[in-house]
């Protein structure tokens, strides 16, 4: 039977995807959006061998180095910069011993400067108070297939804003930080806004930012997207985080647009 989540754990920094993981543009690659949220959960663990500093991850940038293969995956953790106030990891993911991912992340100080918030923008509607759109429809793959979507209008090509959740758990038995799993929902955005059909264009992503001016909370994943395609092969998919309180952040996603062979 396959387990109610996205990966199951060999031991402190080994994984197993299950189908459940299964991507998009092939159905025997990882979606990167999980495993995008496994690399966050690797380095909660990191942090956790070390003192309780208080530090907050600010930004996490994910460079995609290569195929995603629907196989066992490696990822190792190192401080790149100890700091009590800054702190800055890297952890580097690998498939059968190959880099496939490497991402760096920004942990910052916690202070209290609610005197000085601002700036944030407006709040979505809230995701119980609308209808689910069956993505699968348009997309294939376990990973699509698991989600809970409801976008806030109807979606347009390149412009959509939606609510993602999902019933699975990230590890299999494992609890994992509310970051963790709010992170392992946002590489979807580039699936939500498509320009183009994906029978006939391909634009998958290379790499995914995220930055972060307040923690999110809540099983929901709000993404406010814009997806632009440029005159050369190139394309951004752009999107403002929110959790139901409100924006949290950005994430910015790089693509490489091309027509698929036949279509």
């Amino acid at each position: 039977m396959t387990p109610d989540s996205y990966f199951e754990a060999i031991d402190d920094r080994r994984y197993k995807p299950t189908p459940h993981a299964s991507g998009a543009w092939s159905t025997d690659e990882q979606h990167f959006s999980p495993l995008g949220g496994l690399v966050v959960h690797a380095l909660d663990r990191h942090r956790a061998d070390g003192p309780d500093d208080g530090l907050l991850l600010s930004r996490i940038s994910y460079d995609i180095l290569g195929r995603l293969a629907l196989d066992e995956c490696e990822i190792e953790v190192e401080t790149v910069r100890p700091g009590r106030t800054i702190e800055l990891l890297e952890a580097v993911v690998r498939i059968s011993g190959r880099p496939v991912v490497r991402a760096r992340a920004w942990y910052l100080a916690a202070l209290d400067t609610t005197s000085v918030a601002g700036g944030t923008g407006e709040r979505l509607a809230p995701p119980g108070s609308l209808a689910p759109w069956p993505m699968a429809d348009l997309w294939p793959g376990g990973y699509i297939a698991s989600l809970d979507v409801r976008p806030v209008a109807p979606p347009r090509p390149g412009r959509t804003a939606a609510w993602i959740a999902t019933p699975l758990d990230l590890v299999a038995g494992v609890e994992v930080s509310p970051l963790a799993s709010y992170a392992a929902l946002v590489d979807t955005a580039n699936g939500i806004a498509v320009r183009q059909p994906p029978t006939a264009w391909m634009f998958p992503n290379v790499d995914l930012t995220v930055h972060l001016h307040r923690q999110p909370r809540g099983a929901w994943t709000g993404l406010d997207t814009t997806v632009t395609f440029g005159p050369s092969g190139q394309g951004l998919t752009s999107s403002v985080l929110h959790d139901v309180d409100g924006p949290v952040g950005r994430a910015e996603q790089i693509l490489t647009v091309r027509p698929l062979p036949g279509a």
